[in-house]
């Protein structure tokens, strides 16, 4: 087997991606696959080698993922969007051997020091020849002789995907061609999902797993076309959606959230959709109920995690319940369990547990941290808290733990205390999320100070934009005298938010 496989079975002629408003076909993606992965197997890549890809929503992105499948290579999607050291630390993490750079990343790996990243033996630049260190083009790997997938086991690798996901700090989540393609054929029990002949709108990032396997693995192995959006702007969305006659858009909530807030849209602006989904974080439900009564968009819910490839419960093809993620799909067994180890009573909440040949392998060089969430007989504990109803519906209570998620992207607390930590004038620093109605969380700190310090807000909060991803650093940072904390020490954050 081999994950890559899943362009072949289409017609040549039917359209599976469209990047810049060019339409490439499924016949035309094999070959260019083809090419690619001879262009990587000629600069030394062989199985097992991670290939890191910083690129956003695009042919490159399509291109190469495919072919480093079929190598038997290790993709590592990347945020381009990231600060330097996140991504030189994540690059040094996996053990890159070879990483691709768009122009939209090309300063952030200019500010990297190429020696403390010794197993990078290639860069390759996308589209100019300015990228720092660079040692060929992308249309040099194009050119190369075309090369057949290599047939792997399933419990072969196929990606690394950076999350904050249920065991803390950011970990490489280890999914294998199993893992991904187990998942895709899971979802064949979500009826009205995604189905050959779709159109399907593409704005999730490829660097999350909801955009890797869910948009595009699932749009390519059902025989869909996908219309990749390098960036989201509710009014040229729904340009795109009119003009391609999109029939599914998949979306964290602030996408829905722009739509539902856009007052000089038409009512029918989405009359092409069949299915809309969201996932990620917790969808407002008065912006359900206002997208039905403003567009006639029936919004269903799902829920997954990265550590599960991703998707666990969906409602596609279910009658709408706000509120609800869906029922669990088929091949993919859910317990509840309460705080003793036990399946919680009906009615009653407990831990979402999960299990299936969807669920990771583990984190990578990190044993205790995949310990932690694996049990020995083969349960993930995903952290999340639910109840079910009487008919099988799935409804999130909670989350086990102090997990933000910020537009879908997950964003544990250490690592941002880590980092406010490092500046000179913190001498302690608490970070909760917080309701924010754009993007579902928000980062907040609280911060002391040491002693005669005179940091500002500004300071401490471009201080982390030269540390983190946007997303994950603070929109708000609160100077306070005291953090509170427990008798041995430990930090509430409870009391913090």
């Amino acid at each position: 087997m081999n994950l890559a496989h899943i362009i072949d079975p289409h017609p040549a002629d039917r359209v599976a991606v469209i990047s810049r408003g060019h339409p490439t076909t499924y016949g035309a993606l094999r070959d260019q696959v083809e090419h690619v992965r001879g262009g990587l197997a000629r600069l030394g890549v062989q199985q097992g080698d991670r290939v890191a890809l910083l690129c956003s929503n695009g042919r490159y992105f399509v291109d190469l993922y495919l072919a480093a499948l079929g190598l038997g290579a290790v993709t590592v999607p990347l945020n381009p969007a990231s600060p330097a050291p996140e991504i030189e630390r994540e690059v040094l993490t996996v053990g890159a051997k070879v990483v691709v750079v768009e122009p939209s990343a090309a300063h952030a790996w200019s500010l990297i020091d190429r020696a403390a990243l010794p197993t990078v033996e290639h860069v390759v630049a996308t589209e100019h020849d300015t990228v720092a260190g660079a040692d060929l083009m992308f249309d040099e790997l194009l050119s190369a002789e075309p090369m057949a997938t290599i047939e792997v086991e399933p419990d072969h690798l196929a990606a690394l995907i950076f999350t904050s996901g249920t065991a803390g700090s950011p970990r490489a989540a280890m999914l294998s061609h199993g893992n991904l393609q187990s998942n895709l054929e899971q979802g064949r029990s979500a009826n009205e999902g995604t189905r050959e002949g779709d159109v399907v709108y593409g704005v999730l990032p490829m660097f999350h797993i909801f955009g890797l396997n869910v948009v595009l693995g699932l749009s390519l192995y059902r025989g869909a076309t996908v219309v990749l959006v390098q960036r989201f702007d509710p009014s040229t969305a729904l340009d795109t959606i009119r003009e391609r006659s999109v029939t599914v858009i998949p979306g964290a909530p602030p996408m829905w959230l722009s739509f539902s807030h856009f007052d000089e849209a038409p009512a029918d602006s989405f009359a092409t959709v069949r299915l809309a989904l969201t996932g990620a974080a917790k969808m407002p439900e008065e912006a359900m109920r206002h997208l039905k009564e403003r567009f006639g968009v029936t919004l269903l819910e799902g829920y997954g995690l990265t550590e599960a490839s991703p998707v666990v419960t969906s409602s596609s093809g279910l009658p709408q319940r706000v509120g609800s993620v869906g029922k669990v799909l088929d091949g993919v067994q859910v317990r509840l369990v309460d705080e003793h180890g036990d399946d919680a009573l009906q009615g009653d909440s407990g831990e979402v547990w999960v299990k299936g040949p969807n669920v990771f392998q583990g984190y990578l060089d990190e044993p205790e941290a995949t310990a932690k969430v694996l049990t020995a007989d083969g349960w993930l504990r995903t952290g999340d808290i639910a109840v079910t109803d009487d008919d099988g519906y799935l409804y999130l209570v909670d989350r086990a733990k102090d997990l933000i998620i910020v537009s879908g992207f997950n964003v544990f607390p250490a690592e941002v205390e880590d980092v406010l930590m490092e500046h000179p004038d913190v001498r302690e620093v608490g970070v909760v999320g917080v309701p924010h109605p754009h993007t579902g969380e928000a980062v907040k700190a609280f911060v002391v100070l040491e002693q005669g310090a005179t940091a500002h807000e500004d300071t401490l909060v471009s201080w982390c934009l030269d540390h983190l991803a946007r997303y994950k650093c603070p929109s708000k940072i609160l100077f306070v005298d005291e953090l509170p904390r427990n008798v041995s020490g430990k930090l509430l954050r409870r009391s913090l938010a």
